[in-house]
Protein backbone atom coordinates (compact mmCIF):
# COMPACT_ATOMS: atom_id res chain seq x y z
CA UNK A 1 0.00 0.00 0.00
CA UNK A 2 1.30 3.41 -0.81
CA UNK A 3 1.91 5.70 2.16
CA UNK A 4 -1.18 7.73 2.84
CA UNK A 5 -0.20 10.66 5.01
CA UNK A 6 0.18 14.40 4.70
CA UNK A 7 2.17 17.06 6.48
CA UNK A 8 1.36 20.19 8.35
CA UNK A 9 2.69 23.43 6.91
CA UNK A 10 5.92 23.21 8.93
CA UNK A 11 9.23 24.14 7.30
CA UNK A 12 7.68 26.91 5.22
CA UNK A 13 10.56 29.18 6.28
CA UNK A 14 13.27 26.54 6.08
CA UNK A 15 16.67 27.70 4.87
CA UNK A 16 17.06 26.95 1.16
CA UNK A 17 20.58 25.55 1.57
CA UNK A 18 19.53 23.11 4.30
CA UNK A 19 16.46 22.10 2.33
CA UNK A 20 18.57 21.52 -0.80
CA UNK A 21 20.95 19.28 1.14
CA UNK A 22 18.10 17.28 2.62
CA UNK A 23 16.48 16.94 -0.80
CA UNK A 24 19.72 15.60 -2.32
CA UNK A 25 20.26 13.13 0.52
CA UNK A 26 16.74 11.72 0.37
CA UNK A 27 16.74 11.36 -3.41
CA UNK A 28 20.18 9.70 -3.38
CA UNK A 29 19.15 7.11 -0.79
CA UNK A 30 16.17 6.03 -2.92
CA UNK A 31 18.46 5.40 -5.88
CA UNK A 32 20.90 3.49 -3.67
CA UNK A 33 18.13 1.21 -2.42
CA UNK A 34 17.08 0.44 -6.00
CA UNK A 35 20.63 0.03 -7.30
CA UNK A 36 20.70 -3.82 -7.16
CA UNK A 37 17.62 -4.10 -9.38
CA UNK A 38 17.45 -4.95 -13.07
CA UNK A 39 14.81 -3.42 -15.31
CA UNK A 40 12.78 -6.62 -14.93
CA UNK A 41 13.14 -6.59 -11.12
CA UNK A 42 11.95 -2.99 -11.03
CA UNK A 43 8.91 -3.58 -13.25
CA UNK A 44 7.17 -6.59 -11.69
CA UNK A 45 4.32 -6.14 -9.20
CA UNK A 46 4.02 -9.10 -6.82
CA UNK A 47 0.60 -8.22 -5.35
CA UNK A 48 -1.90 -5.38 -5.30
CA UNK A 49 -0.65 -4.03 -1.96
CA UNK A 50 2.88 -3.67 -3.37
CA UNK A 51 4.10 -1.45 -6.19
CA UNK A 52 6.97 -1.99 -8.62
CA UNK A 53 10.25 -0.33 -7.66
CA UNK A 54 10.14 1.64 -10.89
CA UNK A 55 6.76 3.04 -9.91
CA UNK A 56 8.07 4.17 -6.51
CA UNK A 57 10.98 5.93 -8.21
CA UNK A 58 8.64 7.68 -10.62
CA UNK A 59 5.75 8.45 -8.27
CA UNK A 60 7.92 10.26 -5.75
CA UNK A 61 9.32 12.29 -8.66
CA UNK A 62 5.82 13.03 -9.96
CA UNK A 63 4.97 14.42 -6.52
CA UNK A 64 7.75 17.03 -6.72
CA UNK A 65 7.06 17.80 -10.36
CA UNK A 66 3.34 18.26 -9.80
CA UNK A 67 3.07 20.06 -6.49
CA UNK A 68 6.30 22.07 -6.64
CA UNK A 69 7.43 22.64 -10.24
CA UNK A 70 4.10 22.64 -12.05
CA UNK A 71 2.28 24.68 -9.42
CA UNK A 72 5.02 27.10 -8.35
CA UNK A 73 7.55 27.58 -11.18
CA UNK A 74 6.32 29.92 -13.95
CA UNK A 75 6.25 28.44 -17.46
CA UNK A 76 7.34 24.99 -16.27
CA UNK A 77 6.64 22.28 -18.85
CA UNK A 78 6.07 18.67 -17.79
CA UNK A 79 8.89 16.23 -18.50
CA UNK A 80 6.39 13.91 -20.18
CA UNK A 81 2.67 14.69 -20.39
CA UNK A 82 1.84 10.95 -20.13
CA UNK A 83 3.49 10.50 -16.76
CA UNK A 84 0.81 12.05 -14.52
CA UNK A 85 -1.65 9.33 -15.59
CA UNK A 86 0.92 6.60 -14.91
CA UNK A 87 2.37 7.85 -11.64
CA UNK A 88 -0.44 9.57 -9.75
CA UNK A 89 -1.45 7.33 -6.87
CA UNK A 90 -4.86 8.17 -5.39
CA UNK A 91 -5.31 11.94 -5.81
CA UNK A 92 -8.81 12.33 -7.20
CA UNK A 93 -8.20 16.05 -7.65
CA UNK A 94 -5.39 15.25 -10.08
CA UNK A 95 -7.66 13.38 -12.48
CA UNK A 96 -7.60 9.91 -14.02
CA UNK A 97 -4.80 7.49 -13.17
CA UNK A 98 -3.58 4.02 -14.00
CA UNK A 99 -5.21 1.28 -11.93
CA UNK A 100 -3.18 0.47 -8.84
CA UNK A 101 -3.36 -3.29 -9.30
CA UNK A 102 -1.96 -3.00 -12.84
CA UNK A 103 1.16 -0.94 -12.13
CA UNK A 104 3.25 -3.98 -13.03
CA UNK A 105 2.02 -3.76 -16.62
CA UNK A 106 3.92 -0.50 -17.19
CA UNK A 107 6.95 -2.01 -18.94
CA UNK A 108 7.64 1.37 -20.55
CA UNK A 109 9.13 3.82 -19.63
CA UNK A 110 12.21 1.79 -18.85
CA UNK A 111 14.09 1.96 -15.56
CA UNK A 112 16.75 4.12 -17.21
CA UNK A 113 14.07 6.49 -18.51
CA UNK A 114 12.62 6.76 -15.02
CA UNK A 115 16.07 7.56 -13.65
CA UNK A 116 16.38 10.26 -16.33
CA UNK A 117 12.98 11.62 -15.23
CA UNK A 118 14.26 11.79 -11.66
CA UNK A 119 17.40 13.63 -12.77
CA UNK A 120 15.43 16.18 -14.77
CA UNK A 121 13.03 16.95 -11.94
CA UNK A 122 15.88 17.09 -9.42
CA UNK A 123 17.60 19.69 -11.57
CA UNK A 124 14.40 21.71 -11.74
CA UNK A 125 13.73 21.61 -8.01
CA UNK A 126 17.31 22.48 -7.04
CA UNK A 127 17.46 25.33 -9.57
CA UNK A 128 14.20 26.81 -8.27
CA UNK A 129 14.55 26.24 -4.55
CA UNK A 130 16.16 29.63 -3.77
CA UNK A 131 13.24 31.52 -5.28
CA UNK A 132 10.35 29.28 -4.23
CA UNK A 133 7.68 30.89 -2.06
CA UNK A 134 7.32 29.60 1.52
CA UNK A 135 4.34 27.39 0.63
CA UNK A 136 6.36 25.66 -2.09
CA UNK A 137 9.31 25.10 0.24
CA UNK A 138 6.90 23.46 2.67
CA UNK A 139 5.87 21.14 -0.16
CA UNK A 140 9.52 20.26 -0.85
CA UNK A 141 9.88 19.32 2.82
CA UNK A 142 6.67 17.30 2.64
CA UNK A 143 7.92 15.60 -0.51
CA UNK A 144 11.11 14.54 1.26
CA UNK A 145 9.12 12.93 4.08
CA UNK A 146 6.78 11.40 1.51
CA UNK A 147 9.77 9.90 -0.30
CA UNK A 148 11.12 8.47 2.95
CA UNK A 149 7.83 6.63 3.35
CA UNK A 150 8.28 5.26 -0.15
CA UNK A 151 11.84 4.20 0.67
CA UNK A 152 10.39 1.88 3.30
CA UNK A 153 7.70 0.69 0.92
CA UNK A 154 10.33 0.16 -1.78
CA UNK A 155 12.32 -2.10 0.55
CA UNK A 156 9.34 -4.14 1.74
CA UNK A 157 7.89 -4.42 -1.75
CA UNK A 158 11.28 -5.68 -3.00
CA UNK A 159 11.29 -8.25 -0.20
CA UNK A 160 7.85 -9.51 -1.17
CA UNK A 161 8.77 -9.59 -4.85
CA UNK A 162 11.91 -11.69 -4.33
CA UNK A 163 10.07 -14.01 -1.94
CA UNK A 164 7.84 -14.96 -4.89
CA UNK A 165 10.86 -16.00 -6.97
CA UNK A 166 11.48 -19.79 -6.63
CA UNK A 167 15.23 -19.11 -6.60
CA UNK A 168 14.81 -16.94 -3.48
CA UNK A 169 17.65 -14.62 -4.45
CA UNK A 170 19.31 -12.34 -1.91
CA UNK A 171 19.01 -8.64 -2.70
CA UNK A 172 21.91 -7.80 -0.38
CA UNK A 173 24.02 -10.86 0.49
CA UNK A 174 25.17 -10.80 4.11
CA UNK A 175 27.76 -12.59 6.20
CA UNK A 176 26.72 -15.56 8.35
CA UNK A 177 24.92 -14.52 11.52
CA UNK A 178 26.72 -14.66 14.84
CA UNK A 179 24.47 -16.34 17.42
CA UNK A 180 23.46 -14.21 20.39
CA UNK A 181 21.89 -15.15 23.68
CA UNK A 182 18.13 -15.31 23.90
CA UNK A 183 16.66 -12.27 25.61
CA UNK A 184 15.55 -12.76 29.19
CA UNK A 185 11.88 -12.83 30.18
CA UNK A 186 9.87 -9.78 29.22
CA UNK A 187 10.00 -7.04 31.84
CA UNK A 188 7.17 -4.63 32.50
CA UNK A 189 7.19 -0.83 32.77
CA UNK A 190 4.30 0.25 34.98
CA UNK A 191 2.37 3.50 34.72
CA UNK A 192 -0.33 4.85 37.00
CA UNK A 193 -3.64 6.05 35.69
CA UNK A 194 -3.43 9.60 34.48
CA UNK A 195 -3.98 12.18 31.77
CA UNK A 196 -1.28 12.39 29.10
CA UNK A 197 -0.62 14.82 26.25
CA UNK A 198 -0.90 13.09 22.86
CA UNK A 199 0.06 14.29 19.39
CA UNK A 200 2.71 16.43 17.79
CA UNK A 201 3.94 19.47 19.66
CA UNK A 202 6.42 22.10 18.51
CA UNK A 203 7.47 23.70 15.26
CA UNK A 204 9.13 20.71 13.56
CA UNK A 205 7.67 18.62 10.80
CA UNK A 206 4.64 16.42 11.44
CA UNK A 207 1.99 14.75 9.32
CA UNK A 208 -1.47 16.12 9.82
CA UNK A 209 -2.79 12.89 11.38
CA UNK A 210 -0.38 13.45 14.30
CA UNK A 211 -2.50 16.33 15.55
CA UNK A 212 -4.14 18.27 16.96
CA UNK A 213 -2.34 17.71 20.25
CA UNK A 214 -4.83 16.78 22.92
CA UNK A 215 -5.20 15.07 26.27
CA UNK A 216 -6.10 11.43 26.78
CA UNK A 217 -6.81 9.39 29.88
CA UNK A 218 -4.78 6.20 30.19
CA UNK A 219 -5.59 3.55 32.81
CA UNK A 220 -3.08 2.01 35.18
CA UNK A 221 -1.14 -0.39 32.97
CA UNK A 222 2.24 -1.90 32.19
CA UNK A 223 3.96 -2.05 28.82
CA UNK A 224 6.59 -4.63 27.88
CA UNK A 225 10.22 -3.54 27.85
CA UNK A 226 10.85 -5.29 24.51
CA UNK A 227 8.99 -6.79 21.60
CA UNK A 228 8.06 -10.46 21.26
CA UNK A 229 10.89 -12.64 19.91
CA UNK A 230 10.88 -15.30 17.21
CA UNK A 231 11.54 -17.94 19.86
CA UNK A 232 8.49 -16.88 21.84
CA UNK A 233 6.41 -16.89 18.67
CA UNK A 234 7.62 -20.40 17.84
CA UNK A 235 6.28 -21.50 21.25
CA UNK A 236 2.89 -20.02 20.30
CA UNK A 237 2.95 -22.06 17.08
CA UNK A 238 4.03 -25.23 18.89
CA UNK A 239 1.18 -24.80 21.38
CA UNK A 240 -1.32 -24.83 18.51
CA UNK A 241 -1.87 -21.09 18.50
CA UNK A 242 -2.87 -20.99 14.85
CA UNK A 243 -5.29 -23.89 15.33
CA UNK A 244 -7.15 -22.71 18.43
CA UNK A 245 -10.08 -20.38 17.76
CA UNK A 246 -10.32 -19.17 21.35
CA UNK A 247 -7.35 -16.81 20.92
CA UNK A 248 -8.63 -15.16 17.75
CA UNK A 249 -11.03 -12.39 16.87
CA UNK A 250 -13.81 -13.65 14.64
CA UNK A 251 -12.48 -11.88 11.54
CA UNK A 252 -8.98 -13.07 12.34
CA UNK A 253 -10.04 -16.69 12.72
CA UNK A 254 -11.89 -16.50 9.42
CA UNK A 255 -8.74 -15.08 7.81
CA UNK A 256 -6.56 -17.86 9.24
CA UNK A 257 -8.96 -20.52 7.98
CA UNK A 258 -9.48 -18.95 4.57
CA UNK A 259 -5.80 -18.25 3.85
CA UNK A 260 -4.32 -21.32 5.56
CA UNK A 261 -2.12 -19.17 7.81
CA UNK A 262 0.14 -21.15 10.16
CA UNK A 263 3.19 -18.90 10.76
CA UNK A 264 4.45 -15.36 10.12
CA UNK A 265 4.86 -14.30 6.51
CA UNK A 266 8.10 -15.61 4.94
CA UNK A 267 8.46 -18.41 7.53
CA UNK A 268 8.75 -21.95 6.18
CA UNK A 269 9.61 -25.19 7.96
CA UNK A 270 12.43 -27.05 6.22
CA UNK A 271 13.85 -30.32 7.56
CA UNK A 272 12.00 -29.69 10.81
CA UNK A 273 13.52 -26.24 11.31
CA UNK A 274 11.80 -22.86 10.92
CA UNK A 275 13.42 -20.69 8.26
CA UNK A 276 12.58 -17.23 7.04
CA UNK A 277 13.12 -15.37 3.78
CA UNK A 278 14.75 -11.95 4.00
CA UNK A 279 16.59 -9.47 1.86
CA UNK A 280 19.69 -11.60 2.49
CA UNK A 281 17.98 -14.77 1.20
CA UNK A 282 16.56 -17.70 3.18
CA UNK A 283 18.09 -18.41 6.56
CA UNK A 284 17.24 -20.24 9.77
CA UNK A 285 14.95 -18.16 12.00
CA UNK A 286 16.94 -16.40 14.73
CA UNK A 287 15.03 -17.12 17.95
CA UNK A 288 16.49 -14.04 19.66
CA UNK A 289 15.38 -11.55 16.99
CA UNK A 290 12.01 -9.76 17.15
CA UNK A 291 9.21 -11.55 15.36
CA UNK A 292 8.10 -9.64 12.30
CA UNK A 293 5.71 -9.81 9.33
CA UNK A 294 2.69 -10.60 11.50
CA UNK A 295 -0.76 -9.12 11.04
CA UNK A 296 -2.91 -7.33 13.59
CA UNK A 297 -4.99 -10.49 13.77
CA UNK A 298 -1.90 -12.54 14.67
CA UNK A 299 -0.62 -9.91 17.11
CA UNK A 300 -3.95 -9.82 18.93
CA UNK A 301 -4.18 -13.62 19.06
CA UNK A 302 -0.66 -13.92 20.46
CA UNK A 303 -1.42 -11.31 23.11
CA UNK A 304 -4.52 -13.24 24.17
CA UNK A 305 -2.54 -16.50 24.31
CA UNK A 306 0.13 -14.78 26.43
CA UNK A 307 -2.43 -13.45 28.91
CA UNK A 308 -1.86 -9.86 27.85
CA UNK A 309 -3.16 -7.39 25.29
CA UNK A 310 -1.87 -4.90 22.72
CA UNK A 311 -1.12 -1.40 24.03
CA UNK A 312 -3.27 1.50 22.94
CA UNK A 313 -1.50 4.08 20.84
CA UNK A 314 -1.84 6.53 23.75
CA UNK A 315 -0.09 4.15 26.16
CA UNK A 316 2.63 3.58 23.59
CA UNK A 317 3.18 7.30 22.95
CA UNK A 318 3.31 8.08 26.65
CA UNK A 319 6.02 5.43 27.08
CA UNK A 320 7.94 6.59 24.00
CA UNK A 321 8.22 10.22 25.09
CA UNK A 322 11.35 9.44 27.11
CA UNK A 323 13.09 7.55 24.27
CA UNK A 324 15.34 8.67 21.43
CA UNK A 325 13.30 8.52 18.23
CA UNK A 326 16.50 8.45 16.15
CA UNK A 327 17.90 5.49 18.09
CA UNK A 328 17.50 1.79 17.56
CA UNK A 329 17.85 -0.26 14.40
CA UNK A 330 16.51 1.91 11.57
CA UNK A 331 17.35 2.43 7.90
CA UNK A 332 20.61 4.24 7.24
CA UNK A 333 21.66 2.75 3.90
CA UNK A 334 21.20 -0.27 1.68
CA UNK A 335 22.10 -3.67 3.09
CA UNK A 336 21.55 -5.51 6.39
CA UNK A 337 17.92 -4.47 6.62
CA UNK A 338 16.42 -6.83 9.18
CA UNK A 339 15.28 -6.80 12.83
CA UNK A 340 18.10 -7.47 15.27
CA UNK A 341 18.12 -9.20 18.66
CA UNK A 342 17.72 -6.97 21.69
CA UNK A 343 21.00 -5.82 23.21
CA UNK A 344 19.49 -4.85 26.53
CA UNK A 345 17.47 -1.90 27.79
CA UNK A 346 14.04 -0.86 26.58
CA UNK A 347 13.90 0.58 23.05
CA UNK A 348 10.69 1.73 21.43
CA UNK A 349 12.04 2.81 18.06
CA UNK A 350 13.36 0.64 15.25
CA UNK A 351 13.42 -3.06 14.32
CA UNK A 352 9.66 -3.57 13.86
CA UNK A 353 6.51 -1.48 13.67
CA UNK A 354 4.44 -2.29 16.73
CA UNK A 355 0.75 -3.00 16.38
CA UNK A 356 -1.48 -1.17 18.83
CA UNK A 357 -5.07 -1.94 19.72
CA UNK A 358 -6.17 1.50 18.51
CA UNK A 359 -8.26 2.09 15.42
CA UNK A 360 -6.87 4.65 13.00
CA UNK A 361 -9.32 7.49 13.48
CA UNK A 362 -8.96 11.29 13.54
CA UNK A 363 -7.95 13.09 16.69
CA UNK A 364 -10.44 15.61 18.14
CA UNK A 365 -10.43 18.71 15.96
CA UNK A 366 -8.69 17.08 12.98
CA UNK A 367 -9.23 18.84 9.65
CA UNK A 368 -7.91 17.65 6.31
CA UNK A 369 -5.71 20.12 4.43
CA UNK A 370 -7.08 22.09 1.50
CA UNK A 371 -6.40 20.95 -2.05
CA UNK A 372 -5.16 17.67 -3.50
CA UNK A 373 -2.64 16.97 -0.72
CA UNK A 374 -5.57 16.99 1.70
CA UNK A 375 -6.46 13.57 0.28
CA UNK A 376 -3.44 12.11 2.07
CA UNK A 377 -5.06 11.16 5.34
CA UNK A 378 -8.63 11.88 6.23
CA UNK A 379 -10.30 9.63 3.69
CA UNK A 380 -8.30 6.61 4.90
CA UNK A 381 -9.36 6.80 8.54
CA UNK A 382 -11.58 3.74 8.36
CA UNK A 383 -11.01 0.05 9.08
CA UNK A 384 -7.28 0.29 9.84
CA UNK A 385 -5.17 -0.01 13.00
CA UNK A 386 -2.33 2.17 14.25
CA UNK A 387 1.28 1.01 14.47
CA UNK A 388 4.04 2.89 16.24
CA UNK A 389 7.81 3.08 16.50
CA UNK A 390 9.32 2.59 13.05
CA UNK A 391 11.20 -0.44 11.77
CA UNK A 392 14.55 -1.52 10.37
CA UNK A 393 13.30 -0.22 7.00
CA UNK A 394 12.18 3.20 8.30
CA UNK A 395 14.68 5.97 7.48
CA UNK A 396 16.38 7.05 10.70
CA UNK A 397 14.67 10.01 12.33
CA UNK A 398 11.58 9.77 10.14
CA UNK A 399 9.18 8.46 12.81
CA UNK A 400 8.93 10.43 16.05
CA UNK A 401 6.93 9.65 19.21
CA UNK A 402 3.68 10.97 17.71
CA UNK A 403 4.06 9.31 14.27
CA UNK A 404 1.04 7.17 13.36
CA UNK A 405 1.47 4.38 10.82
CA UNK A 406 -1.60 2.40 9.83
CA UNK A 407 -2.57 -0.74 7.95
CA UNK A 408 -5.52 -3.06 7.55
CA UNK A 409 -5.65 -5.88 10.11
CA UNK A 410 -4.75 -8.65 7.67
CA UNK A 411 -1.68 -6.93 6.15
CA UNK A 412 1.76 -8.13 7.16
CA UNK A 413 4.28 -7.55 4.38
CA UNK A 414 5.73 -4.63 6.31
CA UNK A 415 8.17 -5.18 9.20
CA UNK A 416 5.36 -5.45 11.75
CA UNK A 417 5.80 -6.90 15.23
CA UNK A 418 4.31 -7.06 18.72
CA UNK A 419 4.86 -5.31 22.05
CA UNK A 420 2.57 -6.51 24.83
CA UNK A 421 0.71 -4.54 27.49
CA UNK A 422 -1.47 -5.49 30.44
CA UNK A 423 -3.86 -3.82 32.85
CA UNK A 424 -2.84 -3.19 36.44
Amino acid sequence: MEAQRHATAGYADQDARALSARYRDVRALTLALAAPLSDADATVQSMDDASPAKWHLAHTTWFFETFVLRDHVPDYRLHDERFPFLFNSYYEAEGRRHARGRRGMVTRPTLDEVRAYRAAVDAGVLAAIDTLPPAARALVALGCHHEEQHQELLVTDMLHLFSENPLEPAVWPAAPKVPVAMPGPIGWIARDEGVVEIGHAGDGFAFDCEGPRHRALVPAHAIADRTVSNGEWAAFIADGGYRDARWWLSDGWAWVQREGIEAPLYWERRDGVWTRFGLDGRRVVDPAAPVTHVSFFEADAYASWAGARLPTEFEWEAAAAAHDAAGGNQLDMAGAIEPRPSTGGPALFGDVWEWTGSAYRPYPGFRAAEGAVGEYNGKFMSGQFVLRGGSCATPRGHAGPSYRNFFYPHQRWQFTGVRLAKDL
